[in-house]
């Protein structure tokens, strides 16, 4: 069954104020020590609404990423109630989804691509030549 246009824009809209928001806290309201500096780079609501993935990247800046994301994912897994009941009072709705926080690793893997494509050129100029 087709999803309706209207819906679609809904659940978009959602989204958009999910990540606006729980960016904001993120940035000034969360004084968590292992929430390192990252943003919010994409939240998917489900269909029904009743959950969401929030996506968090972490600053590629940190010595050891891998567990700097870990840490940060635990920080904001452990603050997840106080974001859903700030975002239930922004917001002014009844119910806010249930929030998974995830690393967002696509920016790391782009940057990995972009350099293996890179190599694979200048080796491929090295044996034209």
């Amino acid at each position: 069954m087709p999803e309706h246009r209207g819906r679609k824009h809904h659940q978009d809209r959602v989204a958009e104020t999910l990540r606006e928001e729980i960016g904001a806290m993120i940035e000034g309201e969360l004084s968590d020590p292992r929430i390192a500096f990252c943003f919010v780079s994409e939240v998917v609501l489900n269909p029904g609404g009743k959950s969401a993935r929030v996506y968090v990247a972490v600053d590629s800046a940190v010595s050891n990423i891998a567990q700097a994301e870990e840490e940060t994912v635990a920080g904001l897994e452990a603050a997840k109630g106080y974001i859903r009941y700030e975002l239930k009072e922004r917001m002014g709705v009844r119910h806010v989804p249930e929030l998974t926080f995830l690393a967002d690793r696509s920016g790391r893997f782009q940057a990995r691509i972009d350099e293996l494509m890179s190599r694979s050129r200048k080796r491929q100029k090295a044996v034209q030549e």
